[in-house]
């Protein structure tokens, strides 16, 4: 695994360590998106939009056919993420406006079975870092702070935003030696016809 301190070359994950990890955890602003927020007001009625990468949501899609389960933890609260988190089917959401993202995963590890050490978490600020600091596979995209990148085992090359999740899902997923196969499903999956 690429650290901190290694060259900003593609980074690279052991087959032990990716098998290791059972759950993927995302955090959403400046992870999930470019950590821009759009605000408005719709007739006294707040609004908050926010712009996702489509290719990341392929990556989870193949996350989940393998078997890894996918959770969301925000300190933002927004009918956006819910929304997104709803379309990707992901197993746990958390919306948290005071960014207690370690208690929460605790809760969700303990809830399902599975240890902090078997987790792989995607995040870039210093909300993240005491979860980074904690889990299995400390994970930032390419613009995190210095905070979390010094909490992180691994650095993406892509931003928040603009592929990093889908680029750690590849890693992931190839590291497992199981993408080829998930991308050859899933292309058989859209090449069929309609079924009568």
């Amino acid at each position: 695994m690429t650290g901190p301190s290694a060259p900003r070359g593609a980074p690279t994950l052991t087959a032990e360590a990716a098998q290791r990890v059972k759950f993927v955890v995302l955090d959403v602003d400046g992870v999930m998106t470019d950590g821009g927020v759009y605000l408005g007001d719709v007739d006294g009625r707040r609004l908050e939009f926010k712009k996702y990468d489509i290719q990341d949501g392929l990556g989870i899609l193949l996350l989940r056919w393998a078997g890894i389960r996918v959770g969301i933890i925000t300190g933002r609260v927004s009918e956006s993420v819910a929304l997104r988190a709803a379309e990707l089917k992901v197993d746990d959401l958390v919306q948290d406006e005071q960014a207690r993202k370690l208690p929460a995963l605790r809760k969700i590890c303990q809830k399902h079975g599975i240890g902090l050490d078997e987790v792989a978490f995607i995040g870039d600020d210093l909300p993240d870092v005491g979860v980074l600091r904690e889990v299995g596979l400390p994970v930032v995209v390419a613009n995190a702070t210095d905070d979390a990148v010094r909490a992180a085992a691994l650095r993406l090359t892509r931003r928040g935003g603009s592929g990093a999740i889908r680029e750690f899902c590849e890693l992931l997923l190839r590291a497992r030696g199981e993408w080829d196969g998930l991308v050859e499903r899933y292309v058989q999956s859209r090449s069929e016809g309609a079924s009568k």
